[in-house]
């Protein structure tokens, strides 16, 4: 096994020998969250302490394209600018010595409680699903989030149902009533997802409530990231299902995210839930993870990228990087349905404003843009066609219900994704410099990609049917 001391000198050379080609990559992202150097995935450990934001992820320093699993580190007092501290937690135990894989924070008192999977993988010839894998759940505890306790085993495989694969990780913990619950993802043996359901009462000692959800039919063979919240009076159940088969405009990732509304019953012990919903229509978003501030919103941050898509290309890889994080998200639940809205303090990016109104019938080339940084909102009155062009092949178009997103050779294998929406009154962009993010009618639906368009294309062109105030604003 590696130790901590060995792997902060590894990590400092390689960062020594390669972070000005990092530096120097045009597709750095100006406003996201990205890894300092080599590959980001899950955010982890979400939470608000003090007068503090913690942002914790999934992080490689040594291989852009993935490898041994840290926990890397952003503080923000605003949830729009972000300061980079040094790596959290190292896999240097025995019982993580293969990755510190995903987990939660829960605030209480002066502390900061961080429960994570630590993963071992035993040599030998194994299918790492039955056999040869550990998946333990390990707490460590924080007063500053610079400083951490040592780590205590909570849980181990031998401590989940027996009909469970060794699939089991992603804790997510929260406070109710004066107990402390605990949502695991799992695997069963008949290869469906489950979630299991533990409880404490000290966040030391845990003990197994029940399967309250899974082993259906059609639903996938493990389910990721679970997340459990209310929110305006309902039980929200968000979590990551591998092996959706694709289903229309629906599950067309190789692995989805949504959630589904549910109510517990009978002590907890069942968690019925309603229709499955994809939260992101786009080609990059999985893992997504919410927390509570301190105003009471409901924010959600997701992983820029998707495991194993190997169809999706990402240049930045050459360079040492690779992937980054949602912009944080405010979740509301309006006409019974999961909205997600850009937070409201990411309007202080802002700058520059170009305003024009155009008729969309009109076919209008807005000369508007400078630069890839930038947020575009168009508002549309009576709009029954739409096509908006902009970053060189990126399509936006609405046409008998169908909102689409296209994309040309700046796409790197990302083609084309859609959604069914009634009727289209806003669209909201944030784009940056490798990446978009597409806020439909105030959050209904989104769609988040990568893009890496070769020049700086100037012009927007629009046509359609109805009138659009466009707004533009460089960040």
């Amino acid at each position: 096994m590696i130790t901590r001391a060995e792997y902060e000198q590894k990590i400092k050379k390689h960062i020594n020998s390669n972070m000005s080609k990092v530096l120097s990559d045009k597709w750095r992202s100006k406003y996201h969250i990205m890894a300092p150097i080599g590959w980001i995935n899950d955010p982890n450990g979400l939470c608000q302490f003090k007068d503090q934001y913690h942002v914790f992820y999934q992080y490689s320093p040594l291989e852009a394209k993935g490898g041994m699993k840290f926990w890397g580190h952003y503080v923000s007092k605003d949830l729009v600018h972000f300061e980079e501290r040094d790596i959290a937690i190292y896999p240097d135990i025995e019982e993580d010595k293969d990755g510190v894989y995903s987990g939660s924070a829960l605030v209480k008192d002066d502390t900061m409680y961080f429960f994570y999977t630590g993963n071992v993988k035993h040599q030998g010839n194994h299918d790492y699903i039955l056999t040869g894998r550990e998946q333990n759940v390990i707490l460590v505890t924080s007063k500053d989030g610079i400083e951490f306790s040592e780590k205590k085993i909570l849980l181990r495989n031998s401590d989940f149902p027996e009909d469970m694969s060794l699939h089991v990780r992603d804790p997510k913990v929260w406070e109710e009533d004066g107990i402390y619950y605990m949502v695991l993802g799992a695997r069963g043996k008949n290869d469906k997802g489950y979630v299991l359901l533990y409880k404490s009462v000290d966040l030391y000692n845990w003990t197994l409530h029940s399967v309250p959800a899974g082993g259906e039919e059609n639903m996938g063979y493990m389910w990721e990231c679970p997340d459990l919240f209310y929110l305006d009076g309902k039980t929200v159940f968000m979590f990551s299902p591998q092996g959706l088969e694709a289903d229309g405009f629906k599950y067309n990732n190789v692995y989805q995210s949504g959630y589904a509304f549910g109510n517990f019953v009978n002590d907890k012990k069942e968690l019925k839930l309603d229709q499955f919903v994809e939260l992101d229509r786009g080609f990059d978003f999985y893992a997504p993870q919410t927390f509570e501030d301190a105003k009471g919103r409901r924010i959600m941050i997701g992983w820029m990228g998707v495991p194993d898509a190997v169809e999706h290309k990402n240049p930045t890889v050459e360079n040492y990087w690779q992937h980054q994080l949602t912009l944080p998200r405010e979740l509301k639940i309006i006409d019974n349905k999961l909205y997600q809205l850009p937070l409201k303090e990411l309007e202080t990016l802002r700058k520059d404003l170009i305003e024009n109104k155009v008729a969309l019938n009109s076919n209008d080339v807005l000369n508007i843009i400078d630069r890839n940084t930038f947020e575009l909102r168009v508002d549309l009155e009576e709009c029954s066609k739409f096509n908006m062009k902009f970053r060189e092949d990126c399509v936006l178009s609405f046409v008998e219900g169908v909102f689409k997103l296209t994309q040309g050779k700046s796409g790197y294998g990302r083609n084309e994704r859609a959604a069914y929406i009634s009727n289209l009154r806003s669209i909201d962009i944030f784009s940056d410099n490798s990446s978009i993010e597409i806020f439909i009618n105030d959050g209904e639906e989104v769609f988040t990609s990568r893009v890496y368009n070769d020049m700086l294309d100037t012009n927007v062109i629009l046509e359609g049917e109805g009138t659009a105030i466009i707004r533009k604003w460089n960040i």
